[in-house]
């Protein structure tokens, strides 16, 4: 099985595409940008050179995964949309990838607890907490939007004998604010967001159909939280 991934939550943005064979992955190419660009302007431009580079149609290709969330309320629509449009064409299935889980696939290899932290804004975090041993994965808790304070306290108080990595978006900001908690930096080749690690999760999510594939937002956007504010004022 041929899988596009497709990764559009924060700044950076990527596309990989990998091949599943049996218990067989081979991760073919990926391309990653990590600009102010908008995705709108660099993420099908870069599907179409990747799979242009490896020679591989796009018509190949047996699903569609994405990042649904969280992140971005822009970047998230947009990957989203992408992803709805492609497998639509193709008529092929696609699954929607939670951003945190997938950032835990960046850590494959290493050992204890992987903190995935996305700037939230608002003195948040989009956070997810994950023990990772060599190639196993076991999620701790669930997709959250957590502020800094709460997020140090649990890692103190739970896992403060645990070796401790910081990863995504929002990994630098949060070694800087939770400067108290026993942790260290995922190394930058490995701290974003990727599109490889997208392809990697996407066999513990279900497969829908382009129409069912629906973003993840954790929370209500920035413009509707202020309209709701101004009402509870009135």
């Amino acid at each position: 099985m041929l899988i596009l991934g497709l990764d559009a939550s924060a700044v950076a943005g990527s596309c990989a595409l990998c091949e599943i064979k049996g218990e067989k992955t081979t991760m073919i190419s990926e391309s990653f940008v990590n600009t102010k660009l908008t995705h709108s302007q660099t993420l099908l431009p870069m599907v179409e050179s990747m799979l242009k580079s490896v020679g591989i149609s796009i018509d190949n290709v047996n699903l569609i995964a994405v990042t649904a969330g969280p992140g971005s309320f822009t970047g998230i629509r947009i990957g989203a949309a992408a992803a709805k449009g492609l497998a639509y064409a193709l008529d092929i299935p696609c699954a929607g990838v939670s951003t945190l889980h997938s950032l835990a696939y960046n850590c494959l290899g290493a050992e204890g607890i992987v903190c995935a932290v996305m700037d939230a804004r608002c003195n948040q975090f989009y956070n997810a907490l994950f023990s990772v041993k060599g190639s196993t994965i076991q999620r701790i808790t669930p997709d959250r939007a957590v502020s800094a304070d709460e997020l140090r306290s649990e890692l103190i108080r739970n896992y403060g004998d645990c070796k401790i990595t910081f990863v995504g978006d929002g990994a630098e900001l949060a070694y800087k604010v939770l400067n108290d908690v026993r942790a260290e930096l995922a190394p930058v080749t490995v701290r974003f967001q990727r599109a490889s690690s997208v392809c990697l999760a996407a066999s513990e999510y279900r497969q829908t159909s382009s129409r069912e594939l629906l973003p993840v937002y954790l929370r209500l956007p920035q413009a509707e939280r202020e309209r709701l504010a101004k009402i509870n004022i009135q």
